[in-house]
């Protein structure tokens, strides 16, 4: 869903160019010079092109063509021959506009020619008196300058393409992966319908990519931009145009049930307004929401927001995350790593290498660090965005259109420099069923940092699988209940660390489940390093002797209130 920034992008720059125009004495060359103009107004570039062309055949020495061209070239990113354009003003005119100097500068930033750039931008800026230019010009010059450092100390990078199970030969980006790696969801262009696919690991390879369910994926919409839940049972996209819209994108959220997906439904005018709001990215607890929007109240053209969901369900007014992350240029592409404290975003308004680069901040209670440049190759003068990371930071996820690739756009990963890696975390995989007839359960589950006391996870599992998947941050002492309508509460304490241990079948032996007396821990319970995956059953109450068993009849009765789930 980044057509819309392109479009509007590209449709800025054809006012930017005003030169003061010059007159030929040769009439054919200002006939085809005129009729060049009205090409231009209907955005038919290369008949333009041609009479433009014309106009200097007939008047070599007329420097308005060669302008133009420049302009027309810069606008179609072939920046070479824009350059060759304006240089070519310059054989004609000693002492041209100053503005000529901006632009070769800029064609020169766009291909990565940064130290003849900075002189050009140099050039302009100790003579120009274009306030607005100047800005930008002044910023540039700073990218010029960081670039060329950045480049002298590059990055290990080295991307691979994700294959032909993933790409295709059409356009294949966005991608969204769950937490344990094992589903990734990304979107692809088919004949101008944008939709969701979605492939899974099997014994450590991808299986070829299929649409997603028809409930979701629409042939009138198109569907992208998306951020998938930590444990891939919702999916946060971007729908534009729809008739219950409140702009023209809004975000829209759906849920799984089973193996199919609830109807999304828009979020409603706390996040969705009447302007541009896409690309959401869901924290790892679920309660927070970061997109971009270019909603009035922002700091540039478009901005990351953010909104909170309450107690009650509902999800807060957006606020804009500030001068902390946004700058008077764009930002986009956020998203926040399974941390809970790391966001990853693109910008081209932070010190960079010319155009969008991705940056990484760390969220340090309510304030958010100095964005950091990912750097050299990872960054470049080209456009980059759209990264994600895998949980346990060792990959980054983007979309390219690298040489080499299979279509338009393909999905790519790399291993992520140290540098850019985020916190460490890890995960917490079961299913809740019934002891005895093994069926899964409708269950709550709550995982809570001790020491903080800060919620990490609260959801339901549902009757249809029992299944839950919780993110934590490693080093900490969380408790972990289970609580499920007419059975025991289960509950136990634990401790993330680095340290590799056994898996635990909770399900195998009724002994399991013996609280020790006046205590809820659950005795013999161990992780193991990145991961607990189990299958956890719980037997009904009625069933159980609290004498025979060592229970605690207190601690039977503990069951947590029935509070809303933490994504909708």
């Amino acid at each position: 869903m980044l057509r819309s920034v392109f479009l509007l992008c590209f449709l800025v720059i054809l006012d930017v160019f005003c030169f003061a125009q010059d007159r030929s004495s040769v009439p054919a060359a200002h006939r085809q010079f005129e009729k060049a103009q009205e090409s231009l107004k209907s955005q038919s570039y290369d008949t333009a092109l041609q009479y433009l062309q014309s106009a200097i055949d007939a008047d070599p020495k007329f420097q308005s063509p060669y302008i133009q061209m420049g302009d027309v070239y810069r606008r179609l990113k072939m920046f070479d021959k824009a350059k060759q354009s304006y240089l070519k003003v310059l054989t004609l005119n000693p002492k041209p506009d100053a503005r000529i100097y901006y632009f070769i500068g800029h064609t020169e930033l766009s291909t990565g020619d940064y130290a003849n750039a900075k002189t050009h931008y140099q050039q302009f800026i100790s003579s120009s008196t274009d306030a607005a230019l100047l800005v930008k010009a002044k910023k540039y010059l700073a990218d010029c300058n960081f670039s060329i450092q950045a480049k002298q100390h590059p990055q290990k990078y080295e991307p691979v393409n994700m294959g032909p199970e993933i790409n295709s030969a059409y356009r294949d980006y966005f991608p969204a992966l769950t937490a344990d790696g094992t589903t990734l969801i990304f979107s692809r262009v088919i004949d101008g319908n944008e939709d969701f696919f979605l492939s899974e690991k099997n014994a450590g390879n991808w299986t070829k990519a299929k649409p997603m369910s028809p409930v979701i994926n629409t042939k009138k919409y198109n569907e992208g931009a998306q951020s998938v839940s930590p444990d891939g049972m919702y999916l946060f996209f971007t729908g534009c145009n729809r008739p219950e819209g409140a702009g023209s994108c809004d975000i829209y959220v759906s849920h799984k049930k089973g193996k199919d997906w609830d109807t999304p439904f828009n979020l409603g005018a706390a996040v969705n307004g009447p302007h541009w709001d896409s690309q959401p990215a869901v924290s790892p607890d679920g309660n927070t929401l970061y997109f971009v929007s270019n909603r009035p109240g922002g700091i540039g053209g478009y901005d990351i927001w953010k909104s909170d969901l309450g107690a009650d369900g509902t999800w807060s007014n957006a606020v804009n995350l500030g001068a902390e992350i946004n700058t008077p240029y764009d930002e986009n592409t956020p998203f926040m790593h399974p941390d809970g404290k790391t966001l990853y975003f693109a910008s081209d308004g932070w010190p960079g290498f010319g155009d969008k680069d991705i940056f990484l901040s760390r969220r340090d209670g309510d304030h958010w660090g100095t964005p950091v440049n990912l750097g050299y190759p990872i960054n470049s003068f080209n456009e980059e965005n759209g990264l994600i990371v895998s949980s346990d930071g060792k990959l980054g996820l983007f979309s390219s259109n690298l040489p080499g690739g299979y279509g338009d756009m393909d999905i790519y990963k790399f291993n992520m420099p140290e540098a850019a890696k985020p916190g460490k975390v890890t995960y917490v995989k079961g299913t809740v069923r019934d002891k005895i007839t093994h069926e899964p359960l409708e269950s709550q589950v709550l995982v809570v940092d001790i020491k903080s006391k800060e919620t990490k996870f609260n959801d339901f599992t549902s009757a249809e699988t029992g299944t839950f998947l919780a993110i934590m941050p490693l080093g900490s002492s969380y408790v972990f209940n289970v609580s499920a309508d007419g059975y025991i509460f289960y509950s136990d304490n634990f401790e993330e660390s680095e340290r590799k241990l056994s898996i635990e079948d909770l399900g195998c032996q009724q002994e399991k489940y013996a609280f020790e007396n006046n205590r809820s821990r659950l005795q013999d319970f161990t992780i193991p390093e990145d991961s607990m995956k189990f299958e956890m059953g719980i037997m009904n109450k009625i069933s159980l002797n609290p004498s025979q068993n060592n229970i605690d009849g207190n601690s039977v009765q503990r069951v947590l209130s029935n509070t809303a789930g933490i994504f909708l």
